[in-house]
């Protein structure tokens, strides 16, 4: 057991933890912000309390507590979970805003102390967090201990808005980038024809797109299904699409069981074994994965080392 010591000072509060190599901890009295970020992000007190490690009731008190403060109601609850109120909807970006400075103002105070450490938030979608953010996570943090992440995993629009509101640090993306963000190129993957096993398209070494198309097709919901579309405007085709899903996983499943085929990364589809069949397309297409990092002085020194650190590994391992 050890004590934390506390010092409350013009309204700023400094702890320090024993053996903390981080020394004093500068915070503005922002937890209660940081709750209410999360009880919007995932709608849900049950699910920010488990995320922030506090209990439920904690987080209840902390809500109330602040709305009580304000003088009117911030989120309404019912069993399906929370909503923005006009009044929280209204609040929501400056109270973001201010959750993001007081992180800058701690990574600022890490970097003038030399030290690599703090919280790193990444946009990624599935097949990152699947296959190079593992490894890379733990590579990183064997070098930098103190650096925590937090993972907000969605689609290609998803990080897009993440990356603009600053919900990430840095977020990976396909070029060409839809923002104004510092992108750094990774490597190409290859866009691959998802056949189920002996399908009559399994005999060919290489799949025209113009034959896949005509098969009943499984696509992504139309915000996310980028790459399909890039390998079909290549032949000016729309695909005959039978069913969709966000998840990239389902298609996969859904291609096992016969219900059509699809076009798909390469590295989400690394390791599969399930009873499906790739093959390259003709002609041939790719996406460009890039990791993003929003311009000016958002960014601090533990995200932007982490960003450095992922080129490297992906040159290396990807």
């Amino acid at each position: 057991m050890y004590c934390m010591s506390i010092l409350y000072v013009m309204g700023v509060v400094y702890t320090k933890t024993p053996g903390n190599a981080r020394g004093y901890f500068y915070q503005m009295d922002t937890r209660k912000y940081e709750v209410f970020v999360k009880i919007v992000e995932v709608s849900s007190l049950t699910r920010a309390a488990e995320e922030l490690g506090l209990t439920q009731s904690g987080v209840s008190h902390i809500l109330s507590a602040m709305e009580e403060e304000l003088g009117f109601t911030l989120l309404k609850r019912n069993r399906t979970g929370t909503r923005l109120t006009s009044e929280g909807s209204a609040l929501l970006p400056y109270i973001k805003e201010i959750v993001l400075q007081q992180q800058r103002l701690q990574d600022e105070c890490d970097r003038l102390r030399g030290v690599t450490a703090g919280e790193v938030r990444i946009g990624t979608f599935t097949s990152v967090a699947t296959h190079w953010l593992p490894g890379m996570m733990k590579e990183f943090q064997a070098l930098h201990p103190a650096v925590e992440f937090r993972l907000f995993n969605g689609d290609y629009h998803d990080i897009d808005g993440w990356l603009t509101d600053g919900s990430v640090d840095i977020g990976f993306i396909t070029l060409p980038a839809a923002g104004d963000w510092e992108c750094i190129p990774l490597r190409d993957d290859p866009l691959l024809a998802v056949l189920p096993k002996g399908h009559p398209l399994s005999n060919q070494q290489v799949c025209k797109t113009a034959e896949v198309a005509r098969e009943p097709f499984i696509s992504l919901l139309e915000s996310s299904d980028h790459d399909a579309r890039r390998a079909l405007d290549a032949v000016g085709l729309r695909p005959n699409v039978r069913f969709t899903t966000k998840d990239d996983y389902a298609i996969v499943a859904m291609v096992e069981q016969g219900l059509g085929v699809s076009i798909m990364p390469e590295l989400l589809l690394r390791g599969q074994s399930r009873s499906i069949e790739t093959r390259p397309l003709d002609p041939a297409v790719s996406r460009t994965l890039a990791l993003a990092i929003p311009a000016g002085d958002r960014v601090g020194p533990a995200a932007r080392a982490f960003a450095e650190f992922a080129e490297g590994w992906v040159k290396k391992k990807g």
